[in-house]
This record gives C-alpha cells, structure tokens and sequence, in this order.
C-alpha cells in the first residue's frame, strides 16, 4: 500500500515532555492515517515509550498537541482518552496476575454497558487466542510470557479500540511467538482497528508497519514508508543489523 487510506486519525505536533530538567522529547511530530499502522523504531531511550504516554497523557506534556478524531485531547484525562477510542498496550503487558483471563478480558471493557457487545467481543478475542480460551479461568500470573502479551492485547481490544497503541509486544518473546504476535496484529488492523506500534525488533515493525518514524534522543531524526526505510543505509546500519 503506497498512500494513507484515509484521512488522519492521529496528528502530534510538536510534543515536549520534560522529566525535570531533563528534556525527553523535542518536538515529537507525527500523524497516523485512519486504516495504518505506523510504527516507531529506536534505540533504548530514544523516547519511544514517553512519546506514547504523552498521546495518551498518561504523562503531561511540556508542549505541543495531540489531535485525534478532530479533536483537541492534549488536556484530557487519561480515562477520557480511552473511552474516545484510543487504547494502549502498556510495555510489560501490565495484565492484573491475581485475577483470571477472563476477569482481565472484561475488566477491559469497564467503560462499556453493551453486554450482549462484550459478550461478542470476548469470544472475538478468544477467536484470536485460542490459547486464553483454553485458559479462561486460569490465574493470569501463570500465564506464560507468550500468553500474557496476548491477554494484554485481547484485555484491549475489549474497550474496542479505534487507535490501539502497542508498546514493545515482542519484548522478551521467543521468535515463534514474535512470530504468532506479529501476524495477530496484522489480523487486527485487517478486522479494522489503528495501529501505531512501538518495537524495538525494527526488523519486524517495519515489515508489518506502512511508514515508520524513527527516534533518537527525543527527536525524529527520519520518516518515511517502511519499505524504504528498510532500503536506508543508515537505517540498516543502525537498526536492522546490516
């Protein structure tokens, strides 16, 4: 696919978070097209991380704007955020280890009131991960990593995601499962739902992504169509192993 298929969905611009008087992000600017997924690639401490918290103000910013749906939601609680559609997959899973898969599936659907809706939705998501299904009332916290990220995502997409922002999904993961999640997003996207997808494994983002944005020390430094960030020597140099 060579174009966005639509208009944008999610516009940053010029976004600042400061940790202190350290400056994490400098001017973070990026838009995600209704329809994409758009990944950010970078090194540890790039600001990947704090550039999603800063969409979903789970962090405050210094400056800049987050526009999505049309709409100003820079000053808006996180809580909002969420019920205007826009979800994240927070680094480490996060899932709730005391309480069974399916608690943590419909614990993501608390802003919901449509029953017969979330009982449709959960077994979308156990269509997904057969896995969870066989696991419904197992404890999560003994879940294996693999399981875990996949409750993360299903617990998401029980909120019905218009944007579903992933950070790191393939952190810790052995490369079949990599694998099994990568093809899953791309599952995701096609039923849909937006993806902006934060990963360290450039290879893999960028394989799956339309165009990419990549940081450096709070700044991105290029952007660009995935397949042609695949091609840039300096891309690969740095990011890609070649």
């Amino acid at each position: 696919m060579d174009e966005p298929v639509s208009q944008s969905m999610l516009k940053v611009s010029d976004m600042t978070v400061h940790y202190g008087a350290i400056q994490a992000l400098r001017g973070i600017s990026f838009e995600v097209a209704q329809g994409e997924i758009i990944t950010l690639i970078g090194s540890n401490g790039a600001g990947k991380t704090t550039t999603l918290h800063g969409v979903s103000n789970i962090i405050k910013k210094t400056g800049g704007t987050v526009i999505f749906d049309g709409r100003d939601i820079s000053g808006l609680p996180p809580d909002r955020i969420v019920t205007a559609g826009l979800i994240q997959v927070p680094e480490g899973r996060r899932i709730f280890a005391n309480l069974t898969v399916k608690d943590n599936l419909e614990i993501g659907a608390y802003t919901r009131r449509d029953h017969p809706g979330i009982r449709q939705d959960m077994e979308m998501v156990y269509g997904l991960f057969p896995r969870l299904k066989e696991r419904t009332r197992q404890t999560a916290g003994t879940l294996s990593g693999g399981e875990q990220q996949m409750l993360a995502i299903g617990r998401a997409l029980m909120a019905r995601p218009r944007l579903l922002l992933l950070d790191e999904p393939s952190m810790g993961l052995a490369p079949i499962l990599v694998d099994e999640i990568f093809a899953i997003i791309r599952r995701i996207n096609e039923s849909g739902t937006t993806i902006l997808l934060v990963e360290q494994n450039a290879f893999k983002a960028l394989g799956l992504a339309i165009r990419g944005y990549i940081l450096e020390t709070g700044e991105v430094i290029k952007s660009g169509f995935a397949r042609d960030l695949m091609k840039d020597d300096a891309v690969k140099a740095a990011y890609l192993g070649a």
